[in-house]
């Protein structure tokens, strides 16, 4: 049995096959779906380990698929495209898609791609789970639980979170931060980061005494606390 689900947002047969060939001979279980909205609904049913997305659907283009996976999920996203200008590559990899493949390509050299893109996404989120007072910070099922209540958080929230409660009392800066919770290759600018840390303690301020995010003036943020993670 597969032990890898893979997902095609496609709606080129031949290149929908072309890769679907591959990705099976490599042991994937392939679902493939030729337009935008088809590809949405087959990926809540699937929950696949990878999509391949194009970016020129029929329906709902690649950027409307990028933003409603996003919206509920991290799964790693390589888009397909016959774009190649840079203002598209910027695009796609701003809306959270982890690499930006242009047509024509080598399939082999793509199933390559496919494989380090599912390896940094495991190094990045390994099963995790933070306790502190009356705040868990649960990256299995990216649930953020405050004083006994489930509480929504987008995912880059949540991994933000996550990142400054690891190392308690440390300081990051913000380029730091956006090297290490958004990527190196993310193309945003550092008050990305001041923007979700002001949602963040809107959810969290006057929770505990015993934690908080606090502003190191000119330097970054930290999570302070004077308790052991667990």
């Amino acid at each position: 049995m597969p032990e890898k689900k893979a997902l095609i947002i496609e709606d080129d047969a031949n290149i929908a096959e072309l890769l679907r060939l591959y990705l099976e001979k490599d042991g994937f279980e392939v679902t493939v779906a030729a337009d935008g909205a088809l590809g949405v609904t087959e990926f809540e049913r699937v929950r696949p380990d990878i999509v391949l997305l194009d970016i020129m659907l029929p329906v709902l283009d690649g950027w409307g698929v990028c933003r409603e996976i996003r919206a509920i999920s991290e799964t790693p996203i390589i888009m397909l495209t016959a774009k190649t200008e840079t203002p598209d590559m910027v695009t796609g990899l701003d809306l959270g898609a982890d690499d930006y493949v242009t047509k024509p390509f080598d399939a082999p050299a793509l199933i390559a791609r496919v494989h380090a893109v599912l390896r940094r996404s495991k190094r990045e989120e390994p099963a995790r789970r933070l306790t502190f007072d009356k705040l868990v910070i649960d990256m299995d099922s990216y649930e953020l639980v405050i004083d006994g209540k489930k509480v929504d958080a987008p995912p880059k929230e949540m991994e933000l979170l996550f990142h400054l409660a690891s190392s308690p009392n440390r300081v990051y800066t913000r380029n730091q931060l956006l090297d290490e919770v958004w990527g190196f290759d993310y193309f945003g600018d550092s008050r990305t980061v001041d923007v979700h840390i002001k949602r963040l303690r809107e959810k969290l301020e006057g929770v505990s005494e015993r934690w908080s995010l606090k502003t190191v003036w000119s330097v970054g943020y930290k999570f302070e606390s004077d308790e052991r993670q667990s």
